[in-house]
């Protein structure tokens, strides 16, 4: 039987009187690969950051492994392996590659966590190399792939990522989104915020769709990628991937 690693249900959100999320509920069992897509402005951020506790949902409730999260600090949420790659990566560019790395396990408090920095090098080659390297001389790509392998320092039973191909070249693309399948693979669950709807749905195996602060479309990856309303607000005309 699959177990429900999270549970969302009727969450709401809002800054400065403006409402951001109206009732949205979700659910990622274990070993799920699940997608957020929608136009800018939807939410899905902002989604993402509740989950987190980065941002308080002002209604509804979330649960992660049956233990509720709303009004749970940050760094609480991270240490019961909740982790997220945030947009934009927000890597420490005056440490080194190893030094940012070794910063995400202090999420673990006293967890065990299957990704060591070895791991982590070995699914991104380029950290190894450049692992005395300070940070901010990495380029986009590199910074990508160094945030996600210090989440994954962490120890994540959930890894939330929020727009991992904003900026990179499509090669790199290419590249992130085939680790993010091999951890998948392994059994890590993953929650993707993706701005690119037809990666984020060739990846994944399911999907909800979120507009205006609510989800108007859920379903699996495979059927939503060929759904004629999916494809004429968010893939654009249909063309072969290869």
């Amino acid at each position: 039987m699959t177990t429900t690693t999270l549970s969302v249900e009727n969450v709401t959100a809002a800054y400065s009187g403006i409402h951001a999320l109206r009732g949205v509920s979700l659910s990622v069992s274990e070993g799920e690969f699940v997608a957020l897509i929608g136009p800018n402005g939807a939410g899905k951020s902002t989604l993402l950051n509740c989950l987190s506790g980065v941002v308080r949902a002002t209604g509804g409730s979330i649960k992660f492994n049956g233990a509720e999260l709303v009004g749970t600090a940050p760094w609480n949420v991270s240490r019961k392996g909740l982790l997220q790659v945030p947009e934009g990566r927000q890597i420490l560019a005056n440490l080194s590659v190893r030094e940012n790395l070794e910063l995400g396990a202090t999420a673990l408090s006293g967890r065990k966590s299957a990704y060591t920095l070895e791991r982590i090098q070995s699914l991104f080659p380029i950290l190894a190399e450049r692992r005395e390297q300070r940070a901010g001389s990495l380029s986009g790509g590199q910074q990508q792939m160094l945030a996600i392998g210090r989440a994954l320092m962490g120890g994540p039973r959930l890894l939330l990522l929020d727009e991992p191909s904003l900026g990179l070249a499509p090669v790199i693309v290419v590249q992130v989104f085939d680790a993010l399948r091999a951890l998948n693979a392994e059994g890590l669950t993953i929650l993707l915020v993706e701005q690119n709807a037809r990666q984020a749905l060739n990846s994944t195996d399911r999907a909800y769709v979120i507009e205006q602060g609510r989800v108007v479309h859920e379903g699996d990856s495979e059927t939503l990628a060929k759904d004629p309303t999916v494809i004429a607000h968010y893939l654009g005309q249909a063309k072969a991937t290869h």
